[in-house]
């Protein structure tokens, strides 16, 4: 592939040039006249006409589609509504029918700006539009300003200036369909959108109008997805500076394309469709990309795959939803000395993991200061939601079947069969929960073991190391006679006995607390163990 040369457009100056009565001889108004009305014509906006860097034309490069401007004076503003001229569409005359006057040679400040919403009273913050596609709003999306520039009598003459940047995309070598162009990873100072679809301007160029911004190498801002699935990213090589007035142009070959395993969906969400997609949208999580929604559309085999989880730290807690859709994931096999591991590291309070089964997973941790290690989460303080675990989750302290830590927020209708291993609040769902953390229908079959007794500071339990929080219609049937290792609520989980306690009675408990947490999920026994069903 091949991205050309930076081309920096001549610069645009819009020339307002002021249409005058004819006055006296010296100049002056003629006594007793109300003043002359300002006619501003708007030239200059071919690039060849001038030659000032850093700036360039408008997004169609002429005055067409451009209805009016705003014309600040003396704290008021009017609007100058725009004509274009016929012959040559880079000129418009601007007038209005309630103008500004002269009454008197002293110079002005102006500013005068485009777009113009009906109230401003200045030039709006630079904030484009995040689809593109039609004419009119990447038009619209154009900003551009003559700000507090003085005017002198007899030569009234404003230069505007481009408030944002213009970026093309010119495609090559490619033969199967496009579903669609994007430009992603964008910084969304300024409340900017961090994905625009850009307007397809024919001939395989589509642009976009962007905020004046920094992107750093290595930076996924071009992503093509065809109609077979397949999906292309362009990175940026150098760190490059888009800067106001700019027009940037890439020429991409799309010879090279491959399939990235997920797709954009149209309101920014990401659905995922095989084991390297999951490992992209993981580097994309944890390079900053913490609120995506995602959605798994198949089966992952991750076996062979060096995992990092989702969310590895704070600093891209995850705050998204991710949504299982009922798909397995299996081989997730990692030996790491990270603080918190599992499918994800962390879970925010806004963020949600549902849907998914872990089957056969092993995750160790070799941390041996602490952390948080579960099959589903290490450290969440959010929303999990019909998960099931199998296979083995090992580590040192806080660490469950399904989470580590379970601080606030809620489990619901989790399961897990994996042997979990550790010394410190060890749990067979979960390691420790607390600050009014809800577990509601969740159970547990999978052999606990630490290096310490279930009693003293060491924390193990069949179904729950240390608890904090409240217990509903929760079982455990395993190698622990002991549910919760310390509880300091009055809730508790039962043990399944098979005689005084079956999975019958369990299940018609946990069903009657799913019917009341108002879950859309009952239990169905129709094996050795329960398994959820969708209502």
């Amino acid at each position: 592939m091949k991205r050309t040369t930076i081309h920096i457009f001549a610069a645009i100056a819009l020339l307002l040039g002021l249409a005058a009565c004819t006055q006296d001889e010296a100049g002056f108004l003629p006594e007793g006249a109300e003043g002359t009305p300002i006619v501003f014509t708007a030239t200059g906006l071919n690039p060849a006409a001038t030659a000032i860097a850093g700036t360039r034309a408008p997004a169609d490069g002429n005055w067409t589609g451009v209805q009016s401007v705003a014309v600040l004076m003396d704290g008021m503003v009017k609007t100058y509504d725009v004509t274009p001229s016929t012959a040559d569409p880079t000129s418009a005359t601007l007038t209005s029918t309630d103008p500004y006057y002269w009454t008197n040679h002293k110079d002005i400040t102006v500013t005068a700006w485009w777009p113009y919403t009906e109230g401003e009273t200045t030039p709006p913050a630079v904030k484009v539009k995040a689809n593109q596609s039609a004419q009119k709003d990447f038009e619209g999306s154009d900003l551009i300003v003559a700000n507090g520039q003085t005017v002198t009598y007899g030569s009234p003459t404003l230069r505007f200036t481009h408030r944002t940047a213009r970026v093309a995309i010119v495609l090559t070598d490619y033969t199967e369909g496009l579903a669609s162009v994007q430009l992603t990873g964008l910084s969304t100072e300024g409340d900017n959108p961090d994905i625009i679809v850009p307007y397809d301007k024919g001939s395989n160029t589509y642009t976009a109008i962007v905020a004046p911004q920094s992107v750093a190498a290595g930076t996924a801002f071009i992503t093509c997805t065809f109609t077979n699935g397949k999906t292309f990213v362009y990175k940026m090589k150098n760190a490059t500076d888009w800067q106001a007035g700019g027009e940037y142009t890439y020429t991409v070959s799309l010879a090279a394309a491959k399939d990235l395993g997920y797709t954009i969906e149209s309101d920014g969400s990401y659905t995922v469709t095989s084991a390297d997609g999951l490992m992209n949208i993981a580097k994309l999580v944890n390079g900053g990309k913490t609120d995506i929604n995602i959605t798994l559309t198949a089966d992952i085999d991750l076996t062979g795959k060096d995992w990092t989880p989702i969310s590895t730290s704070t600093r891209n807690f995850y705050s998204g939803t991710f949504d299982g859709g009922g798909h397995t994931i299996t081989g997730l096999t990692f030996t790491t000395n990270d603080e918190y591991a599992g499918l994800f590291g962390w879970l925010s309070k806004a963020g949600t993991v549902k849907n998914v089964v872990m089957e056969g997973i092993q995750i160790t941790s070799n941390q041996i200061y602490g952390g948080s290690i579960g099959g589903v989460v290490g450290t969440s303080w959010g929303t999990i939601e019909n998960c099931s675990v199998s296979g083995s989750v090992s580590g040192t302290v806080y660490v469950g079947g399904v989470v580590g830590v379970q601080i606030g927020g809620s489990i619901t209708g989790c399961s897990s069969s994996a042997t979990v291993k550790g010394m410190v609040d060890v749990g067979g769902v979960a390691g420790q929960t607390n600050s009014s953390a809800t577990l509601t229908a969740c159970y547990a079959t999978g052999n606990v073991t630490s290096t310490g007794s279930s009693t003293g500071y060491v924390h193990i339990g069949g179904f729950l190391g240390n608890n904090y929080t409240t217990v509903t219609a929760c079982y455990w049937k395993n190698n622990h006679e002991q549910g919760i290792g310390y509880n300091k609520k009055s809730t508790k989980a039962t043990k399944v006995d098979g005689t005084g306690v079956t999975w019958k009675n369990a299940v018609d408990a946990m069903n009657t607390a799913l019917q009341n947490a108002g879950s859309e999920w009952r239990y169905e026994l129709n094996g050795a163990l329960p398994t959820l069903r969708k209502l």
